[in-house]
């Protein structure tokens, strides 16, 4: 697959630690649009990153599980919230026709996913700005966790999200297979990095 990434933009993809807590730090690149067509790269965790998604189950080496090439998304099991999740994210086109879905992975207490706003005929460019903001990227992930936040306290679940998210737009069709990789093999890197927060962001 090939798309056409607009712009190239290098900026400290690092954490901030405040009170002995990680946070996910601005994210926001000042002169991009963010309702422009491209490739974005997502990362959504769940308050004081609770285990609420689920767990993950991976084989031992020597299990005849691995021989057969199974995606490592069926190594994660999911708590009714995370099935919960795991559908609303792949239902975000019903709500924004101009986004399309790539590569995603629900963990136990983080999603990793790709999103591509595809329009066509986009031709103004805005830079970001705050203030309120619709048909662009924080539209749309704040439509999907406030979804699924409504969901659980309606059916009275407990569930909290962090308040931001992570987004990283992406530049070349290497970053795109490579990020690809990354969310795919995640479940099986769960046990050696789960404890290293750093390792969320790549």
């Amino acid at each position: 697959m090939r798309r056409k990434v607009l712009r190239l933009y290098k900026r400290n993809d690092g954490m901030d630690k405040f009170r002995d807590t990680y946070k996910i730090p601005s994210a926001r690149l000042q002169q991009w649009d963010y309702g422009s067509p491209g490739l974005y790269f997502i990362t959504i965790c769940t308050q004081n990153r609770e285990h609420f998604f689920g767990e993950v189950i991976v084989p031992s080496p020597d299990s005849s599980a691995l021989s057969l090439d199974l995606p490592a998304a069926q190594f994660m099991k999911y708590t009714p919230i995370g099935e919960l999740v795991h559908r609303y994210w792949q239902q975000i086109p019903q709500f924004s026709p101009y986004v399309e879905v790539d590569a995603f992975i629900i963990m136990p207490n983080h999603l990793h996913g790709i999103l591509f706003l595809n329009k066509p005929n986009y031709q103004q460019w805005q830079p970001n700005t705050f203030g309120p903001q619709s048909q662009n990227l924080a539209s749309v992930i704040r439509g999907f966790k406030a979804a699924v936040k409504k969901y659980a306290t309606t059916y009275q679940i407990p569930f909290a999200w962090q308040s931001r998210f992570y987004d990283r737009v992406i530049r070349s069709e290497k970053e795109l297979q490579h990020i690809r990789a990354y969310i795919y093999d995640n479940p099986l890197k769960w046990e050696a990095e789960k404890n290293n927060p750093e390792n969320l962001w790549m």
